[in-house]
């Protein structure tokens, strides 16, 4: 690894460290939980996870896309929606209350 490569490697630890995770919430069939990327971790995000219409919001993540930014959920959590703007996003994951 170089160093570059070794530096860019210890940031990102670090911006996944920062990574805010909700309370739980709940309606009568899902729970809930919001989570808010730290904006230099927004940054490190491949292009291809952005929406294509140049908004700068994330597009919908596949479980092994949102786990592969430093997202981290126990089994059973989808992403179905984003909130923010090109300052922080917020992708939003619900559960069936039967997996928790």
């Amino acid at each position: 690894m170089s160093k570059k490569e070794d530096v860019d490697a210890a940031k990102l630890e670090e911006y996944i460290e920062k990574i805010h995770y909700s309370e739980r919430y709940s309606d009568e069939e899902y729970e809930y939980r919001h989570v808010i990327l730290p904006r230099p971790l927004f940054k490190m995000i491949p292009k291809q996870f952005f929406n294509p219409d140049n908004t700068g919001t994330l597009r919908l993540l596949t479980e092994r896309e949102w786990r592969g930014i430093g997202i981290t959920q126990s089994l059973g959590w989808e992403h179905y929606e984003v909130h923010g703007d090109t300052r922080t996003t917020c992708p939003s994951f619900p559960t069936t209350k039967e997996l928790r």
